[in-house]
């Protein structure tokens, strides 16, 4: 009963007032579309150019670069294939990790400062 009742009422506007509700649908759009483009600007482009920039850093890594995994695991380049590298961890350990789970690069190869000792 209530729902015959709106569509008689819906039909009996005039044509005129349909662009009325059209224009309302695009003015309750717009801050949708603002709050989409803040978020693109400060969340999505950065992280994006933080992304590429780790990428590139980790297309880089030659053998004595030192790094920590994903995992927490510190070690040493030792060599680089096409999709993983040779990690040394310890005194005569190697292991073989993706590329994608490289973490932190800590130094580029041998030019790093020295490391301070712990008196």
């Amino acid at each position: 009963m209530m729902f015959s009742a709106f569509f008689t009422a819906a039909q009996a506007q005039p044509a005129s007032g349909a662009a009325v509700p059209q224009a309302n649908f695009l003015t309750a759009l717009l801050p949708f579309v603002l709050v989409f483009g803040i978020f693109w600007l400060l969340i999505i482009m950065p992280q994006r150019k933080k992304q590429k920039k780790h990428q590139e850093s980790i297309e880089a890594l030659k053998p004595g670069d030192k790094i920590i995994t994903t995992g927490g695991i510190f070690g040493t380049v030792m060599g680089v294939l096409k999709d993983r590298i040779e990690v040394k961890i310890a005194a005569n350990v190697k292991v073989e990790v993706t590329k994608g789970a490289v973490g932190v690069i800590l130094s580029q190869g041998e030019s790093s400062a020295p490391e301070k000792t712990e008196s």
